[in-house]
């Protein structure tokens, strides 16, 4: 089979579950029990190569098999599809999807449908950049300005974000690639982690991690809020006492509150110094967030891994209702969307802190960070990536921190490929953790 002709001759899926709730590690005040999930999808092809594309959807659990099924209906749409006509535009096939006009019925382009797209785009770029042997954020950087306008799509946007404006930005970012990708290679990108700060901790791992956190360069943390006003004060306090005054401490309530709450309970722990207050309220509310903006300044607003696409990022941007602006690497279309948003944030000058953690987050986001420093902002100041110590010994080139900072991983693709051995130990309900686990259930029932 010679290059040009290679095929996708099938869309496997997974449904793989990790434990997670029984350790709490995850929890927060709105998921306070959850088992971290990937809806994983694999792109077959009869390439001589033998080259497969990656990609995958976060959950936390119950809906894991939904969010298969939704990728098993785009089954149609891929399969017979050239992979050279793939590799050179990714966006092709993301118009498709998207566009498929009954099951855009179930959006549109927002939901369970909207990520399984992105879950099959994800991994179509996982399989270009493995055919290109590279990894994914040099592919991106790399590429002709005219060919990145070329994979987004602006309807609902042109009104915020031209074509013409984009190619702008795209051109004037690259000015200073190449000393920027040294600096890159050395030093790596900044991160933070949300680690220590999980809502069923103890205090005293609170502390213990909150500390390890600084002893390994990270210069800020992150604490679930939300559950209980006097516990937060506590815990804040703990986490200052911690790690000292210097180190920035964000707080995320994950949508727990109305915007009158979300403001009065950000300014009773301003005495602790909170940089961002994440999800203060209902990701879709977009004045909310700018009213919660005005109430708890100086403390920022962030959002972002739950807003549904482009649109509603957009008008994030044009209320001012945000100081950063946090992309997900699965909640959207897949890497399109968001060179979209990624993109806008430009425009608007609000800086991007990616959502990470969960499955193969942090795995996937990096790769859009680091484009984003090398060819569209052009820096790293008052951005960060989340980092989560979850999970990673589960994929073939898992992420690297040193010194606090994300090292540019350097195997070709998306850095999406999970083991075989992961895959058929937690595949749900029949791999061998969980049938083991539910024989045992069953047992004692």
């Amino acid at each position: 089979m010679t290059t040009t002709s290679a095929r996708i001759t099938a869309v496997d899926t997974y449904d793989v579950r990790f434990p997670t709730s029984r350790e709490l590690d995850g929890s927060d005040a709105m998921n306070p029990d959850p088992d971290y999930s990937a809806a994983y999808v694999v792109l077959r092809t009869d390439a001589a190569d033998g080259l497969e594309g990656h990609g995958f959807t976060f959950t936390i659990g119950r809906g894991n098999d939904i969010q298969v099924a939704a990728i098993n209906a785009l089954r149609p749409h891929v399969v017979g599809r050239l992979v050279a006509d793939l590799c050179a535009d990714p966006g092709m096939l993301s118009r498709d999807l998207i566009g498929d006009s009954q099951l855009r019925w179930l959006g549109p382009e927002k939901g369970v449908m909207h990520m399984a797209i992105g879950a099959v785009v994800n991994a179509v770029w996982d399989l270009a950049a493995k055919c290109a042997g590279q990894p994914l954020w040099r592919l991106l950087a790399h590429a002709e300005p005219e060919w990145l306008v070329s994979q987004v799509d602006f309807r609902y946007i042109a009104d915020a974000l031209t074509p013409e404006e984009a190619l702008r930005l795209l051109r004037e970012g690259r000015t200073g690639l190449a000393e920027r990708e040294a600096v890159l290679l050395e030093r790596g990108y900044p991160g933070y982690t949300t680690s220590p700060g999980w809502l069923g901790y103890s205090d005293e791992k609170l502390t213990r991690l909150a500390k390890q956190a600084v002893a390994d360069g990270f210069t800020q943390i992150k604490l679930k809020v939300g559950a209980d006003l006097a516990d937060d004060v506590r815990r804040m306090r703990t986490a200052r006492a911690a790690v000292g005054e210097e180190i920035r401490i964000a707080i995320d309530a994950n949508q727990r509150w109305n915007v009158d709450e979300a403001v009065e309970w950000t300014n009773a722990l301003a005495e602790f110094d909170p940089y961002w207050i994440e999800e203060p309220t209902s990701p879709d509310d977009i004045l909310g967030h700018a009213a919660v903006r005005r109430g708890v300044h100086p403390a920022k607003v962030a959002t972002g891994e739950h807003v549904q696409n482009r649109v509603v990022f957009k008008q994030l941007l044009q209320a001012g209702a945000i100081d950063i602006l946090q992309i997900d690497a699965a909640r959207v279309g897949g890497v399109n969307e968001n060179l979209a948003i990624l993109l806008l944030a430009a425009k608007f000058g609000v800086p991007v802190c990616p959502h990470a953690g969960g499955v193969g987050l942090c795995e996937l986001v990096q790769h859009l960070s680091m484009f984003d420093y090398l060819a569209l902002s052009g820096t790293t100041e008052d951005r960060v990536i989340e980092f989560v110590d979850h999970l990673h010994e589960h994929f073939t080139a898992p992420v690297v921190i040193r010194d606090g900072h994300y090292t540019a991983p350097m195997a070709s693709g998306f850095s999406a490929t999970m083991y075989p051995e992961s895959l058929a130990e937690y595949r749900y309900p029949d791999g061998a953790f969980w049938a083991a686990d539910l024989a045992g259930q069953e047992e004692l029932a």
